[in-house]
């Protein structure tokens, strides 16, 4: 649904110049929430906005439901109004709402339509359904200084989707909010994209959004992603810095000859008492450095970091029973050093 390739944006003033996006290629399939996360000055904001072209990209492709944007993106009056007509099956959220102070709730969704040219009677008709979707029938003929900061994030909502668009993007829409309006408005656009088939975009710092509600999600360092994939494929790939950040643990071996092993379970494996298996097993001590267990997608998720007695060459074998289990296993510390057979 949205595909980015060699996706580059360099920013110039006063004879400096600064690559904000770096030969970004992006992936987002139809009707998933694909999160994209990363610290301040990481890019996110520069990519969601050459998505739909609010700002237009140095060299790279956008392609937006099969049509390329950045096509569009020439010069003179035909490029602009068929740029605007793609732009306006885009939806977007902003972090600060954007909403006009003198205008009602209702004028407020109503002016994307308007924009469009829609006839007035229909307008209302489209403005007052998608309030009744957002939850806010009764706010209708409020002002934006009526409102709590979520409520004014659900009119910035049902104004994205004034144009009944197929691709939603989100630029923060959370961060400005407290914890449980930023939950609710989650559960909103996890709604919203179950209900409508909305493919979501979104972007954010925190980690809780990604765990929340992303199908799938990507990292963006320097202006470039250096990872990404299906949550769940993030947390089965060894040394995922996404999975790693999405379920932190910690602890440290407590003696050069012991063995720690960050553990990750999914599906079925985060319901099965793996570790006191193995205990009785192998007869060996374990130790439990630090856990970390939550619902992502419906399924619970936990990373567990455990301590076995002995270096990795003596536990080679209960290694590989909790691998056996369908566990994604790491090896904390430096690189294991495998002991070939016949070897002294």
């Amino acid at each position: 649904m949205i595909t980015t390739s060699g996706l580059t944006k360099v920013y110039r003033s006063r004879g400096r110049e600064v690559t904000a996006l770096d030969g970004v290629d992006l992936h987002v399939r139809e009707g998933e929430v694909y999160g994209v996360i990363g610290q301040s000055g990481a890019g996110k904001s520069s990519l969601i906005r050459c998505v739909n072209l609010l700002e237009r990209p140095t060299s790279g492709t956008v392609t937006v439901a099969g049509q390329d944007l950045t096509a569009l993106a020439g010069r003179g009056p035909r490029a602009g109004r068929e740029l605007r007509r793609a732009r306006s099956r885009i939806g977007m959220v902003f972090q600060h709402f954007n909403l006009l102070s003198s205008r009602t709730v209702q004028d407020n969704v109503e002016l994307p339509l308007e924009i469009l040219g829609t006839s007035g009677k229909e307008r209302s008709r489209k403005a007052l359904e998608l309030l009744d979707l957002v939850g806010l029938a009764d706010k209708a003929k409020a002002y934006p200084a009526q409102l709590s900061g979520g409520q004014k994030q659900r009119v910035g909502i049902a104004r994205a989707l004034a144009g009944d668009p197929k691709v939603l993007l989100s630029d923060e829409a959370t961060s400005a909010l407290d914890p449980e309006t930023t939950r609710s408005i989650l559960k909103l656009l996890r709604d919203l994209n179950q209900q409508l088939g909305l493919t979501v975009l979104l972007i954010t710092h925190e980690m809780d959004v990604v765990k929340s509600i992303c199908d799938s999600a990507a990292l963006m360092d320097k202006g470039r992603i250096v990872e990404s994939g299906t949550v769940s494929e993030l947390l089965a790939t060894p040394g995922s810095e996404l999975a790693a950040a999405l379920f932190p643990v910690g602890g440290e071996a407590t003696g050069d000859d012991r063995t720690v092993l960050d553990v990750t379970f999914h599906g079925e494996s985060a319901t099965q008492p793996v570790i006191s298996q193995l205990a009785r097993t192998y007869n060996i001590d374990i130790s439990i450095l630090g856990a970390a267990i939550d619902t992502v997608g419906g399924l619970q998720v936990g990373r567990m970091r455990i301590e076995l007695p002995g270096r990795y060459e003596d536990n080679v074998v209960p290694i590989g029973y909790l691998r056996e289990q369908g566990l994604q296993i790491d090896v904390v510390g430096a690189e294991p050093v495998l002991v070939k057979e016949g070897a002294k």
